[in-house]
């Protein structure tokens, strides 16, 4: 049949007034009706509708349709449901041409609805020139690997890798330190119920190196990962431990013996560790690992002349072996869930708060460490000048956050992080302790989180609407600093023992590579995107990738475990068939015109492309459809024209071009 000749339906969409508010659709529907070749047009306020669903399946069926153009919102919005609405009225669902009135007309041209009514109608003639042309496709279909790789052994990546194995996948726990647990396993307690976190924390992490269905990768970080939904191949580097975990016992008598003493990065530098260490008592797996870059032995021994290996004369167990090489191993899997977590601000970057200037100047996360009865004072909160209990103790809300300078969005824990710290200083410490908090706004968004602030203020906790815009030291030792508060229009000067600066979130430095990696998107705030904020908040735009966690942006531990279990769910629906059906919009070659150049294969981002020996010299070009993300970029590229990208080819694209500008 004739493009010519086809029987176009017209659906135009009000959107709850999100498109007819702005554009005259009757004046639409009017310049669409002339059209030849356009049998039905219908105004809706809400074609997404499964009422409106069913009148789409009967004007097709009444007016005997081969095409239907819908206009509406974004083609990232109900795509599925329409196509769906089309196979179950008998059409391919590949013949639906959509047409965006919403984000490209009504909402950026509110303040012109005359332009904004003409450019609808330019791009639904548009998208009935190109639905003369779209063919009928058949989806791919491939069967999955049910096993999932999940990278980042924090919360949220303990919880989601639990509730895979709990539903029968296999699970690559992939986690880059010598532990699992992160910034979760370095909390004293958790808000609001003040909960001790190791005591919810610990025995999920044991819950992980048990289970049959978990293997526990740490000290390991993703180098590579190919393949499609589905079918991933991830190669995976285990770094060396000097140690063999088969063998560690954990006791640690080969810390006790290490000459070397380096800054604690897990209690954030305020003591030493070891250059051989088990980050903490209860670390999963509990094995030590060997700093090679402060290690003596690997740093200075020579062949016959080794230096130091103290450790090694102590370990009953012989595990430590100085000949480990880094290893790489390949997995398979179906799914990807990214949970990386995210880095706490420097407040290095805010040196008029006199963070590493002044030693009682310290951060929330160190305030956190100290707190701590595993931590580097055994629980006792004191002024690093004076090693005494503080008197007053004044926190700063918002450093890194909420500053156009640094971050401008919030970090959504630094309220109610402090919160705790002044609950804890107050009973667990002294009530005697006076304690200021200087804030922008007591953000307290939770369940149970205004009981616990108002608990705070009962206490006797004094809140000052204000930041202080420089923190100096006194002759004492002592710090001090004025806060004007917007509240009270009064002006104080708050002399303290101990300042505690409320430190944000930022986007991990790992995050880059990650993305760069597995082809994600970023916000314009550093972290992931998910595919949509609201409807899929766990999954991204590259099929089989899920995310969930501080990656995403800054939250807490219960909106991280909700996302956790969320992300768990979906690959579990994803995988559940058994196979994957894939959208057939790929490229395809007419080798009759490939010259085997490898333009295509050199610009492809995905690999799918690969040249075939057909002999005598001859190769053409080969597109793995499994691979292939339909970009265009070797259609593009192609200097014979020999590929095409299917359901976007140059005659559809020509014919779309043409529609628009009839009225130019």
């Amino acid at each position: 049949m004739p493009a010519s000749a086809r029987r176009i339906g017209v659906f135009l969409c009000k959107c709850g007034g999100n498109i007819s508010d702005f554009v005259d659709l009757e004046e639409v529907k009017k310049a669409v009706e002339k059209i030849d070749g356009v049998v039905a047009v219908e105004v809706d306020e809400h074609w997404c509708s499964s009422p409106a669903g069913k009148r789409i399946k009967e004007v097709i069926k009444e007016k005997n349709l081969d095409r239907v153009v819908i206009v509406a919102c974004t083609l990232n919005m109900h795509q599925p449901h329409f196509m769906e609405v089309l196979q179950e009225a008998g059409l391919n669902p590949y013949l639906l041409e959509r047409v965006n009135a919403r984000e490209q007309c009504s909402w950026v041209h509110k303040d012109n609805p005359k332009e904004a009514t003409q450019k609808v109608i330019d791009l639904v003639r548009g998208g009935i020139a190109r639905a003369r042309y779209l063919s009928e496709l058949s989806p791919i279909v491939e069967k999955v690997n049910k096993n999932v790789v999940v990278v980042g052994g924090g919360v949220a990546g303990i919880i989601a890798s639990l509730e895979l194995a709990y539903g029968g996948h296999r699970v690559y726990l992939v986690e880059k330190s010598p532990t699992i647990g992160g910034r979760m396993a370095k909390f004293s307690k958790v808000f609001p119920s003040l909960d001790c976190a190791s005591c919810i924390l610990t025995p999920r992490m044991a819950e992980v190196e048990s289970h049959k269905n978990i293997t526990l990768l740490t000290y390991s970080e993703i180098l590579e990962v190919s393949g499609s939904a589905g079918n991933f191949k991830v190669k995976i580097l285990r770094k060396p431990r000097y140690v063999d975990a088969a063998l560690c016992t954990g006791c640690r008598d080969c810390t006790t013996v290490c000459p070397v003493k380096v800054p604690n990065e897990w209690n954030m530098g305020m003591d030493k560790r070891t250059a051989i260490y088990i980050p903490f008592p209860e670390a999963v797996p509990r094995i030590a690992t060997v700093d090679e870059a402060n290690c003596l032995y690997l740093k200075y021994s020579k062949p016959g002349k080794p230096v130091c290996g103290k450790c090694v004369e102590v370990c009953k167990a012989k595990a430590i072996n100085f000949e480990m090489k880094p290893e790489v191993v390949e997995v398979e899997a179906g799914a990807i869930l990214l949970t990386i977590g995210s880095e706490v601000f420097d407040a290095k970057k805010v040196p008029q708060l006199g963070y590493g200037l002044y030693k009682n100047v310290i951060t929330s996360m160190e305030f956190e460490r100290m707190i701590n009865s595993d931590g580097p004072t055994g629980g006792k909160v004191i002024n690093p000048v004076t090693g005494e209990t503080p008197k007053v103790v004044a926190f700063i809300q918002c450093v890194g956050s909420r500053d156009e300078k640094y971050n401008p969005y919030c970090c959504r824990i630094g309220c109610t992080a402090s919160l705790k710290h002044a609950v804890l200083l107050k009973e667990y410490v002294s009530k005697d302790i006076d304690v200021y908090i200087c804030y922008n706004d007591m953000r307290t968004v939770g369940k149970g989180f205004e009981e616990f602030y108002r608990r705070v203020r009962d206490l006797g906790v004094k809140f000052i609407r204000g930041l202080p815009s420089e923190v100096k030291q006194k002759p004492d030792g002592s710090l001090t600093f004025n806060v004007f508060d917007t509240t009270t229009e009064t002006l104080y000067e708050v002399n303290a023992d101990l300042v505690v600066l409320a430190i944000g979130l930022t986007p991990t430095p790992d995050i880059e590579k990650m993305a760069k990696l597995l082809k994600l998107s970023r916000g314009h705030d550093g972290f992931l995107l998910e595919a949509h904020e609201k409807l899929r908040p766990v999954e991204t735009l590259t099929e089989g990738i899920f995310v969930a966690g501080s990656c995403l942006g800054p939250m807490d531990i219960h909106d991280a475990t909700s996302e956790a279990m969320a992300a768990a769910s979906k690959i579990m629906g994803f995988l559940a068939a058994g196979e994957i059906v894939k959208e057939p919009i790929v490229a395809k070659v007419n080798e009759d015109l490939c010259s085997g150049c490898r333009v295509c294969v050199s610009v492809c981002p995905f690999d799918a492309i690969k040249m075939e020996d057909r002999g005598e010299g001859k190769f053409v070009a080969k597109v793995e459809e499994v691979l292939c993300k339909g970009c265009g970029l070797c259609a593009a590229s192609c200097p014979t024209a020999a590929i095409t990208t299917q359901h976007f080819t140059d005659e559809q694209i020509r014919a779309q071009v043409r529609g628009i500008l009839v009225g130019v």
